[in-house]
C-alpha cells in the first residue's frame, strides 16, 4: 500500500501539468491577440542555433510556470545601450535572450498586461517596406562600410609590423572601429523618403546627354558645305558687288568708271572608293553702271580625272574650255574697237605616270587649240581674225628620283609643234613653229607646312619662216605653298608663257608672271588676303618690254556658313619702253558672297 501511494501521487502531478499546459494553449487561442511577426520587421539572418535558443528558453519558462516559479532574472551591472534611431519609428536590434532589456523573439508574442482595455488597443502601424532609393543607399552605406573596414585593418596590420607601434595606438584604432560599426549599423534605419529628401551636392558634376557630347572641332566651321548630286560633292559659289575704278578696261585710254561685276565659281569633287574625279569652273561679267562703257564676259571649266591602273602605273587625264576676250593691254590689241575679240581654247592632256622603286618617270601629251572671234570696229564693221587660230601639240617626259618622301629632284624634256590653221597669214607669213624645252627642278612633299615645286630650264621655238627669229629664252615654273603656322598660309607662283602674233615683222613675246599670295585666317569667320604681282614681257625681233607691277589687299567677313561679306582694294600699273602702253588703274570693290 505504501508503494502504490507514490505513484498515485506521481500520476496525479503529470495530469495537472498536462491540464495546466492545455488551459494555457486554450487561453493564448482564444486571446484576440495580433501576430507579433506581422508587426516586427525581421532585420538581418536568423541562425538555426538562436532559433533552437529561444525554444529551449520558452520550454524552461513553461516548466517553471507550471512549477508556481518565477524565471530569474538576469543579472548586468552593465547600463544598458541606448538606441539613438536614424530616423522616427525605428526598432532596435537587441536579440539576446539574457539581456533585461531585451525584447524576446522575433517569434513571441506581446507581453500580457493587466489592463483590461489593452485588448481592444490599436495594434502598432505596421512599418513600410523601405523604397528601392532606399534600398540601394543602405547597400552604398554597406559597401563603403566593408571598404573602410578594410583600410583599417591593413592599416592596423601595417602598424603591428611595425616595431615602433606603441600599443595604446593599437588600441584606440580598435576602440574607433567599434564606434565606427556602431554609428554604420544604425544607417539602416532609412524611412521611405529619406534618400529623396537628402540635399543635392552643388558641386557635384552633371552626366551630359548624348547630343551634347563634345564634338571634334571642324578645320574650317565656315567652308561650304556642298550639295550631294550622284557620287560628286558640288560646292557653288556666287558673288556680287560694285567696282569703283580709274580705268574700267585697264588700257592707255581708259577712264573712271561704276561696274556691276559677277563671279559664279563652282567646284565638283568625287567620293568614290578608288580613283577619283574633280571639276572646277567660273565665270565673271563686269557691266558698266556709269562712266566707262565695260562689257566683259569671261570663264573657264576643267575636269581631271586619276585612275590608278596595275603595277604601280597610274593615268592623269585633262579636258578644259576657256573664253576670254583679248585684253585691251595685249601685244594683239586693235585700236579703234568697241569689243576686243573674243579668245577661245579646247586643251587637254593625258598622262602616265610609273614607279620603280625610288625612280619616277611621268609621260605627257597634250593639246591646246585656240581660235579667234571677229573683232568689232567703231564704224560698226568687224575684222577677222582667223589667221590667229593654231593648235599646239606637245610631249613631255620628266624623269625624277626620290631621295625621300619630302625630296624628289626631276629633270623635264619637252618636244612640241605649233600648227597655224592658216599657213601663211594675211601678211604673208609662215607662223607654225617646232618648240624644244628642257628644265631641272625640285618637288617637295613636307605635307601641310611645305609642298609644290619649281624649276628652270629653257625653251625654243622656232618658227618655219626663216625671216622671223626664233622665239627663246630662260623659263621659271613655280607652285609652291608654305605654311609658316596654323591658319597663315603663302603661296608663290611663276609661269613662263609664249605668246605668238601676228604682226608683220614681229615672232612674239615671252611672258614672266610671278605672284605672291597670303592668306590669314583672323577668326574663324573674318579672313584676310593680300597679293602683290610682277609680270615682265621681253618682245622678240623688237627692242621693246613692258612691266606691270600690282597689289591687292582684301577682307571676308562669314555671317553665316553661307554668306558672307567681301572688299578688297587694287592698284594696277604698265610701264613701257613702247609708246602708247603705259596705263594705271586703281579700284576699290564691295560685295556679298553665297556659297552652298
Amino acid at each position: 500500500m505504501s508503494g502504490a501511494k507514490p505513484e498515485k501521487s506521481r500520476a496525479r502531478q503529470g495530469k495537472a501539468v498536462c491540464a495546466l499546459l492545455l488551459a494555457t494553449s486554450m487561453l493564448a487561442l482564444l486571446r484576440p491577440a495580433p501576430l507579433h511577426a506581422q508587426e516586427t520587421e525581421l532585420r538581418g539572418e536568423v541562425s538555426e542555433s538562436a532559433i533552437l535558443s529561444d525554444q529551449q528558453r520558452k520550454v524552461r519558462q513553461l516548466a517553471m510556470a507550471s512549477q508556481g516559479q518565477q524565471p530569474p532574472a538576469a543579472q548586468d551591472n552593465s547600463p544598458p545601450r541606448t538606441y539613438l534611431p536614424a530616423s522616427a519609428g525605428a526598432v532596435p536590434d537587441n536579440t539576446d535572450p539574457n539581456d533585461a532589456t531585451a525584447t524576446g523573439s522575433v517569434f513571441d508574442p506581446p507581453a500580457a498586461t493587466d489592463d483590461s482595455s489593452a485588448d481592444n488597443a490599436t495594434p502598432p502601424k505596421p512599418r513600410r517596406r523601405p523604397s528601392a532609393a532606399a534600398q540601394k543607399a543602405a547597400g552604398q552605406d554597406k559597401d563603403k562600410t566593408a571598404a573602410t573596414s578594410k583600410t583599417k585593418k591593413k592599416k592596423t596590420t601595417a602598424k603591428a609590423t611595425d616595431p615602433t607601434t606603441t600599443g595604446s595606438a593599437a588600441t584606440a584604432d580598435d576602440a574607433g572601429d567599434t564606434a565606427s560599426d556602431q554609428d554604420n549599423a544604425n544607417r539602416r534605419a532609412l524611412t521611405l523618403d529619406s534618400v529623396d529628401r537628402q540635399k543635392l551636392d552643388a558641386g557635384a558634376e552633371r552626366t551630359a546627354a548624348i547630343e551634347g557630347q563634345k564634338k571634334k572641332a571642324e578645320d574650317d566651321p565656315f567652308a561650304a558645305p556642298g550639295v550631294k548630286w550622284g557620287s560628286f560633292v558640288i560646292r557653288p559659289t556666287i558673288e556680287q558687288g560694285l567696282t569703283a575704278t580709274t580705268n574700267g578696261d585697264s588700257s592707255s585710254a581708259g577712264t573712271s568708271a561704276l561696274l556691276s561685276e559677277t563671279a559664279l565659281r563652282f567646284s565638283a569633287v568625287s567620293d568614290w572608293r578608288e580613283n577619283s574625279a574633280s571639276i572646277d569652273g567660273y565665270g565673271l561679267f563686269r557691266e558698266t553702271l556709269s562712266g566707262y562703257q565695260v562689257h566683259n564676259a569671261q570663264g573657264r571649266i576643267e575636269g581631271q580625272l586619276n585612275v590608278d591602273l596595275d603595277n604601280e602605273l597610274r593615268a592623269i587625264a585633262k579636258l578644259g574650255y576657256e573664253a576670254v576676250p583679248e585684253s585691251a593691254s595685249s601685244p594683239d590689241a586693235i585700236a579703234g574697237v568697241s569689243t576686243q575679240p573674243l579668245r577661245q581654247t579646247i586643251d587637254g592632256s593625258l598622262g602616265l605616270e610609273k614607279a620603280v622603286g625610288k625612280m619616277q618617270y611621268t609621260l605627257t601629251g597634250a593639246v591646246s587649240h585656240d581660235f579667234y572671234g571677229d573683232a568689232k570696229l567703231s564704224d560698226g564693221t568687224s575684222l577677222s581674225q582667223k589667221d590667229q587660230d593654231n593648235t599646239l601639240y606637245t610631249a613631255t617626259l620628266r624623269t625624277g628620283y626620290e631621295i625621300s618622301p619630302a625630296l624628289t629632284p626631276f629633270t623635264e624634256i619637252e618636244l612640241g609643234r605649233r600648227i597655224y590653221d592658216q599657213r601663211v597669214d594675211n601678211e604673208g607669213f609662215e607662223r607654225s613653229s617646232t618648240r624644244l624645252g628642257a628644265r631641272a627642278g625640285v618637288q617637295l612633299d613636307m605635307g601641310e607646312k611645305l609642298s609644290g615645286e619649281f624649276s628652270a630650264g629653257w625653251l625654243r621655238e622656232a618658227i618655219d619662216d626663216k625671216n622671223l627669229e626664233p622665239i627663246s629664252g630662260a623659263t621659271v615654273n613655280a607652285d609652291l605653298k608654305w605654311s609658316p603656322e596654323r591658319g597663315t598660309t603663302i603661296g608663290l607662283t611663276g609661269k613662263t608663257t609664249v605668246e605668238t602674233t601676228t604682226t608683220a615683222g614681229e615672232s612674239g613675246d615671252i611672258l614672266y608672271s610671278g605672284r605672291l599670295t597670303g592668306e590669314r585666317v583672323i577668326r574663324a569667320n573674318l579672313t584676310a588676303n593680300a597679293a602683290l604681282g610682277l609680270d615682265w614681257r621681253d618682245y622678240v625681233g623688237i627692242d621693246g618690254h613692258d612691266q606691270i607691277l600690282s597689289a591687292e589687299a582684301g577682307l571676308t567677313w562669314w555671317l553665316n556658313r553661307y554668306a558672307g561679306l567681301t572688299t578688297r582694294v587694287r592698284t594696277e600699273k604698265l610701264t613701257s619702253n613702247l609708246p602708247g602702253r603705259d596705263y594705271t588703274a586703281n579700284s576699290i570693290y564691295l560685295g556679298v558672297k553665297v556659297q552652298r
